[in-house]
């Protein structure tokens, strides 16, 4: 007879809740009862309100628990919970929990289910079939298939992923590469994240197809230093595919030569951008390079890339295993597939909920984020990371998609949707937006760097109520310039949350609000 399982996740959000301690007291618990059970770290499936989650499998499959703290271990094990038995704390079957039922689970299908370092577990969840699918193709066929799909980048640009790749493959040079954006440095994002605690091994299958479909040869995970769990899982799961043959030399047996190192930023927000991230690659000071060259001909080391973001790449082997004309048939508009949403701010039910794009942006924060945390009523919605921009309560019929928030003025970004109630001071916010730039300008071009000092300067005295009319007209010619004359979207998307702030939320500016200054 096996012995009882009980998984517990591994991911960030949970550590940070004592997921860890639990484990060590259900160890404890164990011992002391003499009763033997294999624990299973797992990443988290993502109901951040209810971590520490605590799954157990019994005869009528795996029952959770959460969220479960130091105190409630003895309880659970003396009322029987390794046979699933009702308490207080238990959920039911994850999949039959509301928040998880809703959801289009493709891209983050593994997480929370598998242990995170088993190949064998990964491949027993569908893992590899899609490379297999992409060998038998070749890289034309590859190209048709993530075409097809209608993949579009997600790290915020929203650019055809097929079109990309065929860009790099048509280059001309003896070397390539993939570089995988993990920078992930948007405010209410943490998609990137999870994913790679999760599922390690499904983004090294997305990038190893992509380096059989443009013909290179190495790859490289470009992450950020404050995501430590991230590094050790990804520098674990690089070496165990290396053991497997999804890396190295002739991967899975095939002709195909393709392998990964990864690479830790030192911190700079402007290094999500993606030829910053490049310089720093390099080993340069991460600065926005000018365009042309596209990195797609001449990026890292001066050689032809690919940049994706850790959500684009992972997309992939499913799509490959799958098929394009599932994946294209999800989705709204010209926006195909699935979006890892992530909830947080000022929200009820924090978490990643991950949909077909169309959900309007209030059945996102009031039917599966439930409202506020704090029961007061929603003002605002940030959606795109801190350059993004807030929408009131008078846009929540917008649907989630590239081009329906970019005609409001707004963008997807990331997926990041952060809440904000009606004690929020939508001056302040404005001026975070400013502040924020300047700190983390990368210096390189005047509109970013001197622009964003200068809106800090001109939101106070428009704050302090010196001269409004004159300083809000000199407050939009400064966002007009900082949009159109930036390098990167940095300096470019500032604009989005400050305009926005002031047309929608006027009154907390002292006046009328400043009319087409984003459009």
């Amino acid at each position: 007879m096996s012995k009882p399982r009980i998984y517990i996740p591994w991911d960030a959000g949970a550590l940070s809740l004592g997921s860890s301690a639990v484990e060590r007291a259900i160890i404890a618990a164990e011992r002391r009862l003499g009763i033997d059970v294999e624990i299973i770290r797992t990443g988290s499936r993502g109901l951040f309100w209810l971590e520490p989650m605590i799954e157990v499998e019994t005869a009528g499959g795996r029952v959770a628990y959460g969220p479960v703290t130091l105190e409630d271990v003895e309880r659970l094990f003396a009322m029987g919970w390794l046979d699933g038995r009702l308490d207080r704390l238990c959920l039911g079957k994850p999949e039959d929990i509301p928040f998880l039922k809703r959801q289009t689970r493709y891209t983050f299908a593994r997480c929370g289910i598998v242990d995170r370092l088993s190949f064998a577990d990964y491949r027993a969840h569908g893992g590899v079939r899609g490379l297999a699918h992409a060998l038998s193709l070749g890289p034309a066929g590859i190209f048709d298939e993530v075409t097809k799909s209608g993949l579009r980048g997600r790290g915020g640009a929203g650019f055809p992923t097929g079109i990309k790749w065929k860009t790099t493959a048509d280059a001309q040079a003896a070397q390539k590469y993939i570089v995988c954006n993990a920078d992930e440095g948007d405010s209410g994002t943490y998609a990137d994240r999870m994913l790679m605690e999760g599922d390690p091994f499904c983004l090294i299958e997305g990038m190893a197809i992509a380096g059989i479909a443009v013909g290179a040869t190495k790859g490289f995970i470009y992450i950020r230093s404050e995501y430590p769990h991230a590094i050790r899982t990804m520098g674990r799961a690089i070496n165990i595919a290396r053991a497997e043959n999804l890396l190295g030399r002739g991967i899975a047996g095939s002709t195909y030569d393709f392998d990964i190192e990864l690479r830790v930023g030192a911190g700079a927000y402007v290094c999500g951008e993606e030829t910053a991230l490049l310089d720093s690659l390099e080993g340069k000071r991460g600065q926005v390079r000018a365009k042309p060259p596209l990195p797609a001909h001449k990026g890292a080391f001066g050689r032809p890339t690919v940049v994706n973001n850790v959500i684009s790449l992972a997309s992939v082997p499913a799509i490959l295993a799958d098929g394009a004309d599932f994946y294209r048939d999800l989705g709204y508009g010209r926006s195909r597939g699935t979006m890892p949403i992530q909830l947080a701010g000022n929200v009820k039910h924090r978490g990643l909920f991950e949909a077909a794009f169309g959900l309007t942006l209030g059945e996102i924060v009031d039917d599966i984020g439930g409202g506020t945390a704090t029961g007061r009523p929603v003002r605002a919605v940030q959606v795109g990371g801190p350059l993004g921009a807030y929408f009131p309560r008078a846009l929540f019929d917008t649907p989630f998609d590239y081009e329906a928030f970019a005609a409001k003025n707004g963008l997807i970004g990331h997926g990041g949707v952060v809440v904000f109630d009606d004690t929020v001071d939508m001056a302040r916010q404005a001026r975070f937006a400013m502040e924020f730039c300047a700190i983390e300008s990368c210096g390189k071009c005047t509109p970013c760097r001197i622009g964003s000092t200068r809106g800090v300067e001109v939101i106070d005295r428009i704050v302090r109520g010196e001269r409004r009319a004159q300083n809000l007209t000199l407050l939009q010619e400064l966002c007009e310039t900082m949009r159109f004359g930036s390098l990167c979207a940095l300096g470019g998307f500032v604009p989005f949350p400050v305009t926005s702030a002031i047309n929608h939320f006027p009154e907390d500016f002292g006046g009328a609000p400043l009319v087409a200054a984003a459009e």
